[in-house]
């Protein structure tokens, strides 16, 4: 029986570059979680239901991010959460609330922490992604 590695499921489709990149995309995503949200864990008990609920998933997700460090494809979907709910929100709440010019202070404070999608998104390897997640089977 032979151990799976983290080379298998590439097989030469993703290079040392791009996993390197995809690495620190996720540094950005665990460390940048872990620092604003982890100090809020000992008073998650008194938070309202779903700020409460809010943090223990971020919390989560950036223990995944710090793990896709050390195994950055098998961890590739935690980067494609991260773009496509931020994507979303931005989207269908942040943009319609924008234009209309009802975007307050809170709203401005996640919208800006939103867009570092963009360094998430560079750090995802999309061609991959279509092909392995996607497109249909060959």
């Amino acid at each position: 029986m032979t151990m799976l590695t983290e080379a298998a499921p590439v097989a030469g489709e993703l290079t040392p570059l791009r996993l390197h990149l995809m690495r620190g995309g996720y540094l950005v995503m665990g460390v940048g979680l872990a620092l604003v949200k982890w100090p809020l864990l000992p008073d998650a008990h008194t938070m309202p239901l779903y700020e409460g609920v809010t943090l223990c998933l971020l919390t989560a997700m950036s223990l995944l991010a710090l793990l896709g460090t050390l195994r950055p494809v098998w961890m590739l979907p935690v980067l494609v959460l991260e773009v496509l709910w931020k994507a979303v929100w931005l989207s269908l709440v942040a943009l319609p609330r924008a234009l209309s010019g009802d975007l307050g202070p809170e709203f401005v404070e996640v919208a800006t922490s939103c867009t570092l999608i963009v360094v998430i998104a560079a750090a995802v390897p999309w061609g991959y992604v279509w092909r392995r997640a996607v497109s249909p089977a060959r």
